[in-house]
């Protein structure tokens, strides 16, 4: 079955560091990418890797996140710093690539909050929150 699954979501104080986790399964040549809905309900791009290892970062959490390919099997760790009350969100991990399951067709129409605003991202995981208190 395909799918993407994040963990490691909670709540950290402001100026501490976390790291949540994303894994993909089903699919091969996988690009992923983090994504986090803020408490207005709007989807921004937080950070995302493709296959050659490029990656891109969202302006408001450049120099504070990082992420990075942990090894072959479809898994990718954000590194969260500096981390501040507006960084609270729901943080959701998607992919796209080349499918090893059956039902990938149909798990990438699934609807998902952020798929409008990023429609090049086919499997999208339920979220982990990430809270920092004010």
């Amino acid at each position: 079955e395909v799918m993407v699954v994040e963990s490691g979501g909670g709540s950290v104080q402001a100026g501490g560091s976390k790291v949540i986790a994303c894994t993909a399964f089903g699919l091969k040549d996988v690009r992923m990418g983090w994504y986090r809905r803020t408490p207005d309900n709007d989807c921004e791009l937080v950070s995302g890797v493709s296959t050659d290892g490029t990656t891109v970062c969202g302006d408001s959490v450049k120099g504070r996140f990082t992420v990075s390919q942990v090894n072959a099997d479809n898994m990718v760790h954000l590194r969260m710093t500096s981390l501040k009350p507006e960084d609270t969100a729901v943080y959701y991990c998607a992919a796209t690539g080349t499918p090893e399951s059956s039902d990938y067709d149909v798990v990438k129409l699934r609807p998902h909050v952020c798929r409008q605003k990023y429609p090049g991202m086919d499997i999208w995981g339920s979220g982990t929150r990430v809270t920092i208190p004010s």
